[in-house]
């Protein structure tokens, strides 16, 4: 049986992927695939499977922090012209 403390952290994980996701690129449906998600585990009932559901979304929140910081480190890279080797 899911006890309350392990819905708590769901639904705290949810969120945290839920505004990570407003940043997201609009054609990829960030929030549908995440609802879909979160639907599909919702009756899980065995503490294992529900770990492992969730060792899944921190991984997901994880990489899309990554993609996030390298966006931005793209993005800073491309503000500053190439280094001329020519320089005396």
């Amino acid at each position: 049986m899911a006890t309350k403390a392990n819905r708590l952290r769901v639904l705290a994980l949810y969120k945290e992927l839920h505004r990570l996701g407003r940043d997201y690129e609009p054609s990829y449906d960030f929030h549908g695939k995440l609802r879909r998600m979160f639907e599909k585990n919702r009756n899980l009932t065995d503490a294992e499977e529900i770990e492992k559901a969730y060792n899944l979304g921190e991984y997901i929140k994880k990489e899309t922090l990554a993609l996030y910081s390298l966006r931005k480190y793209r993005h800073l890279k491309r503000m500053y012209p190439p280094n001329s080797t020519s320089d005396p």
